[in-house]
């Protein structure tokens, strides 16, 4: 690639690549995403018009040059997903209509002649006219009502200064409200959007762990429980309850069978399914999604639907007071003073864009709030519940020895363990699987059909033999398995400091795998921050032994913590808390945390947690790490005190520009210029990030 320097400063370059002409927005994205790929590159900002780059980096300066030689750049290098997630396009688009308007305005007040403006304004005025007689026809008074008054006074007194300047703030405000709103819902639809690699394809009666970049539609996947669905299709086999309330808002499951149609992003929650891939790609979820987000009326925070009601409510009142101000005066000018301030506009335009620009805010943060109600909920919560595995434990936990009970290797125990494990998402599983294969060991499908009891484990057969792994309770108590003759004192003595997870084999128990699940090394500092901003009752519920939890929770520094519970009481523990009036959150990954996080006023998923708790949660924590979770709530928290300090600006601002057009010392066209300003000026501040 051939560039020149155009500024240098160690670790920050700015170049300028050699091409004919400024590039179009692919192209931007394309030499984003190459110049992204390089190593020791930490962030990259392309200016498109002046083919300009600033790259962040680590390292000798003279291997990222070497490096930049060495680049090139095209779009068809580029995976689709980059590409989809740009926004460039969208940005682009909106600055030029910006720009547009500004220009357009300023330049038609020099050069165009006040009559011919005039004209214009008479004619730009109807449109606003329209909506407000549209408005009352429904018998309703709302803002547009306001507005139409206001536009059509100043047009029938010939004020068509003051109507041209209120017509230009509020096609800048409506213009700006747009471009947040879109920008915010493509961020947050992006992050809904699918995020798997690989799937189950079923291939010559045999399964292989494929790519999804290399299925094609026609090609038959095989989807288990606990898994989202990753492409529309139709059902071949087999029967499962698909949860679509990401697409359709249905609470309850819909069932599943041969024949039947399932779509990508909905999650299985029970059964298994073979699925013919009818359509590959996201942009089909990707639409649906965006259409969800715009119409879902339950994604919007009661602050928000709050500030558009009073500002609907408020309209009656400006127009009694233009009303009164004129019976008492009899002065127009005064008259239309209050009629040219309102608090409704500043309302209805700054809470929305504060809202979605939270969200957008966070996600920048690698955080997904599926909509603003939740940040709000987040900001006046006093209660946490952490699980334990995979959240306040790092995510990856190890398998730290096996631990034989009838003479077999353990080699060949882990195998057979790694072999049931495979299909499931949760971190304790993963940990068996990854042990057997740093390994060696092979452990090709030698069971029949896998039965996954949720929060309990596996249960299979192996040729003509039962084989269980999970829980004590489930091999135990559920399924009454008894312990090898001889060997009670060694399953007495196993290891104090690890988990365990048992493996029975008709019926007598064959194994103890110790699971080493590390503790999170911020995890104490982020449950202390997180008190430090509110949260005044600190939770752990964990199915593991009491003993491993009570080590846990005094290292952490929880309130409360609780051991060896069930999905169920979980999910009690939440309702009992909300019932006694708090506002609680959940924050977990696994299947089991899915019930406590639909009924949690906030349900939290951590990164790498099942697909079905990521889909079902509220909000989607991307980071590995647990300081994200204080940044979301401190995010929460300046959310709710920017909304309540726009509250008070608004009013205060607007009442005073108020009495001072009534006392005569402000011109209407003054009035509405400055309301108009603080309106834009608020709205502007409302877009800018809540944490430095």
């Amino acid at each position: 690639m051939k560039f020149v320097i155009c500024h240098d400063i160690p670790g920050r370059m700015r170049i300028r690549v050699l091409q004919a002409g400024e590039m179009s927005c692919g192209e931007a994205d394309a030499l984003e995403y190459a110049l992204t790929m390089l190593p020791g590159v930490t962030k990259v900002s392309v200016q498109r018009r002046t083919a300009g780059a600033t790259v962040c980096y680590r390292g000798k300066r003279e291997e990222l040059l070497r490096n930049l030689r060495a680049a090139s750049y095209g779009i068809e290098k580029v995976p689709d997903n980059f590409l989809q997630n740009s926004g460039r396009e969208l940005n682009e688009k909106y600055k030029e209509k910006l720009i547009g308007k500004v220009v357009l305005r300023y330049g038609s007040m020099v050069f165009v002649p006040y009559p011919v403006r005039a004209g214009l304004v008479a004619l730009r005025s109807l449109h606003y006219v329209g909506l407000g007689l549209k408005t009352l026809c429904r018998g309703k008074l709302e803002v547009p009502v306001l507005d139409a008054t206001a536009i059509g006074v100043s047009v029938l007194r010939g004020d068509m200064k003051t109507a041209g300047s209120i017509m230009f703030l509020l096609g800048i405000g409506e213009l700006l409200e747009e471009w947040t709103h879109k920008k915010s819902v493509g961020d947050l639809a992006r992050s809904m959007s699918l995020n798997i690699s690989k799937v189950w394809l079923k291939r010559d009666g045999q399964e292989i762990l494929a790519p999804v970049s290399d299925i094609a539609a026609g090609d038959e996947i095989v989807v288990r429980m606990g898994n989202v669905i990753p492409f529309d299709g139709t059902v071949l086999s087999g029967e499962g309850m698909v949860n679509q309330a990401s697409l359709t808002g249905e609470s309850a499951a819909v069932f599943k069978q041969a024949r039947g149609y399932v779509y990508a992003g909905t999650v299985l929650e029970e059964g298994e399914l073979s699925v013919r891939v009818e359509t590959v790609g996201g942009e089909s979820r990707f639409e649906r999604i965006v259409t969800m987000i715009e119409e879902s009326e339950k994604l919007k925070s009661s602050l928000e639907g709050k500030a558009a009601h009073l500002a609907d409510q408020l309209v009656p009142f400006m127009l009694l007071g233009t009303g009164a101000t004129y019976a008492f005066t009899r002065n127009v000018t005064k008259a239309l003073s209050v009629l040219m301030v309102d608090f409704s506009c500043a309302l209805k335009l700054a809470m929305p864009i504060s809202v979605l620009s939270a969200m957008r805010e966070a996600n920048e943060r690698h955080i997904t709030v599926k909509g603003g109600k939740f940040l709000e909920a987040l900001a006046e919560a006093d209660t946490i519940v952490f699980d334990k595995t995979g959240t306040l434990t790092k995510a990856k936990p190890v398998v730290a020895d096996v631990i034989p009970f009838q003479g077999d290797k353990p080699d060949e125990l882990l195998r057979v363990a790694a072999c049931l494990e495979e299909h499931f998402p949760h971190s304790m599983a993963r940990a068996v699987v990854e042990a057997a294969g740093q390994k060696g060991l092979e452990h090709h499908e030698m069971h029949s059909q896998v039965e996954y009891i949720v929060a309990h484990g596996i249960s299979s057969r192996i040729g003509e033999k039962k084989v269980i792994i999970g829980s004590y309770h489930f091999v135990f108590q559920d399924e009454q398995c008894t312990i090898p003759e001889g060997m009670q004192e060694r399953f007495d003595t196993l290891p104090a400091e690890y988990s365990h997870l048992y493996m029975a084999v008709d019926s007598v128990l064959a194994a103890v795998i110790c699971i080493e699940d590390p503790l999170r090394e911020e995890a104490a500092d982020a449950v202390s921050a997180l008190r430090e901003c509110g949260i005044g009752k600190i939770v752990m519920m964990t199915g593991d032994s009491e003993r491993t939890t009570r080590a846990i929770a005094k290292r952490v520094g929880v309130d409360a913590y609780y051991s060896e519970v069930l999905p169920e009481d979980k999910a009690r523990f939440v309702e009992e808390e909300k019932r006694a009036g708090r506002k609680v959150v959940m924050v977990g990954d696994g299947i089991n945390d899915s019930p406590a996080l639909s009924a949690a006023n906030v349900g939290i998923a951590v990164s790498d947690g099942a697909e079905i708790a990521r889909e079902i949660a509220d909000i989607m924590v991307g980071s590995d790490d647990l300081h994200a979770l204080v940044t979301l709530k401190m995010l929460s928290n300046a959310l709710v005190g920017r909304i309540r300090k726009n509250y008070r600006v608004i009013v205060g601002f607007n009442t005073a520009l108020i009495l001072l057009g009534v006392g005569g010392f402000l011109q209407p066209a003054s009035s509405a210029l400055l309301h108009n300003t603080s309106t834009l000026a608020i709205s502007l501040k409302s877009m800018q990030d809540l944490l430095d």
